[in-house]
């Protein structure tokens, strides 16, 4: 069990973000543990006031939450019969050079970390005791052999995805009398985090701007989910720390690029394709929200950066037509690709990302956000895994946001932050607005896509390009079904 440590000021206003000061609002949101001491458990996706407002909203039959869950209990996984498959080893990807002996079987993986959440998710919502004893079961299967994540660069999609998403389905378990804690922490920190962590300072042996920014998305993704499971506070500061300022593509300013006179924020993966950029709100809405949940208000960050991207997201999804500055152009970066144009998206593609992000934005905050509005209502009532297909990105979300996420509207959008809610009590929803001044375009070393699913980085000073013995070219090309 990992102790949390003492949280010193300098800590808590550097984790806060920006001074609210210099805009006036009230007293910016600061981690939990300043307030109380420790963590907030159930303190990831949902909160013990979440999992209250779900019961009571679907005991009463208030819409949507009904339909919602109707979505829940209508999916396989989320049936109390759900037997787990542990692997010692868990491969995603196929190395061509050699060729590979090992088999893909991250599939198994992640059709067991949903039906764990998903039978979690059932129980706090119905109260039936076999569906946490379920969840329980397939968690404690796999923190008893799984020792190792592997297989080619995906191996890190893999670790970041799978952990954020396993550490979200055991909180909601984790005062259960049997389940193994300590193992499964030990699991999250051995196999799981470090392998996360390893690509937030390494990007796999090459220059930050290499991937594109869901890699680092999902891997800071795990580390925050891991940091708020297993207490460390470092952990937590770390993934804060990369959201905001992060090498990579995944830190909010190189995801979000550039801020238009309309005030939408281009996607960054815009220029790709519609899938990947659906991807990357659901996997920045998922950090902002665990991040919330403890006190720490990314989602107001740099003046609401999050929902101008998530809004030109949304309104190119329903078929507007949004501003698009090719993303080659900027800082002059080369490279084999440059999108000169957003790409084509298609209104009929949705994935279980908009609840969550909308009801923050307009129901927390009580601000306007008219696509985001428009597009929630569409995706309802949101699923989760397998209802978006068999393949793996029809997994890279937990999804079942209509149920999880609908709230009303907060009576006081600028409230002082409180912890957010323990298992024992609620905690107010409303945390005030973070905001920080406009920024520029990312700085540093220059990017360019490939065909092949990733992003070749060039440092100018170094005169290096990140193109080695033809990794770029020997990527699979089905990085749209996989999500990466």
């Amino acid at each position: 069990m990992h102790v949390t440590r003492p949280i010193s000021r300098r800590t808590m206003l550097k984790a806060a973000g920006a001074t609210a000061g210099a805009v006036g609002l009230a007293t910016v949101a600061t981690p939990s543990v300043a307030a109380g001491g420790s963590f907030a458990h159930p303190g990831l996706l949902h909160t013990g006031a979440d999992l209250a407002r779900m019961a009571a909203k679907v005991k009463a039959g208030a819409s949507p939450y009904t339909a919602g869950y109707a979505k829940l209990t209508a999916n396989r996984h989320s049936q109390s019969d759900w037997t787990p498959n542990p692997q010692a080893i868990v491969y995603r990807g196929v190395e061509l050079r050699p060729r590979s002996t090992w088999p893909q079987n991250y599939g198994i993986l992640y059709n067991d970390i949903h039906a764990a959440y998903q039978n979690a998710l059932r129980y706090h919502v119905s109260g039936d005791r076999a569906h946490a004893d379920t969840a329980v079961a397939i968690l404690n299967a796999w923190s008893a052999k799984l020792t190792k994540v592997d297989g080619s660069a995906d191996r890190f999609l893999a670790a970041g995805i799978y952990g954020y998403q396993a550490a979200n389905a055991a909180e909601l378990v984790r005062d259960h009398k049997d389940f193994h804690l300590d193992r499964f922490q030990k699991m999250l920190l051995d196999v799981f985090y470090s392998v996360s962590e390893d690509f937030l300072a390494r990007h796999n042996g090459t220059p930050a701007p290499h991937y594109w920014p869901n890699w680092d998305l999902c891997n800071m993704a795990c580390a925050l989910a891991t940091g708020i499971f297993c207490d460390d506070q470092a952990k937590v500061e770390r993934a804060v720390e990369y959201f905001k300022h992060g090498d990579g593509m995944g830190s909010i300013k190189h995801a979000i690029p550039v801020v238009h006179d309309d005030g939408l924020a281009q996607w960054m993966e815009a220029g790709r394709d519609q899938g990947h950029s659906l991807m990357g709100v659901g996997l920045m809405g998922t950090v902002c929200e665990m991040a919330w949940n403890q006190g720490i208000d990314l989602y107001g960050y740099d003046d609401n950066r999050f929902l101008k991207g998530a809004q030109y997201v949304a309104k190119w999804s329903l078929g507007g037509n949004v501003p698009y500055t090719p993303y080659a152009s900027l800082d002059r970066r080369p490279g084999i690709q440059h999108p000169t144009n957003v790409a084509p998206a298609s209104p009929a593609q949705m994935r279980p990302v908009w609840a969550m992000v909308a009801n923050h934005y307009t129901k927390r905050r009580g601000l306007s956000a008219t696509y985001l509005t428009q597009i929630a209502a569409k995706a309802a009532p949101e699923g989760g895994g397998g209802d978006y297909g068999p393949n793996s990105g029809g997994f890279d979300q937990l999804g079942f946001g209509t149920l999880a996420f609908t709230r009303d509207k907060a009576t006081d959008t600028k409230a002082t932050p409180k912890p957010a809610a323990s298992a024992s009590g609620a905690a107010s929803d409303s945390r005030p607005q973070t905001a920080a001044s406009a920024s520029a375009s990312p700085t540093g070393g220059g990017l360019a896509a490939t065909g092949s699913g990733e992003i070749v980085g060039w440092t100018a000073a170094a005169g290096v390009t990140a193109v080695a013995g033809g990794l770029l070219f020997l990527r699979r090309r089905d990085r749209g079904r996989h999500g990466a």
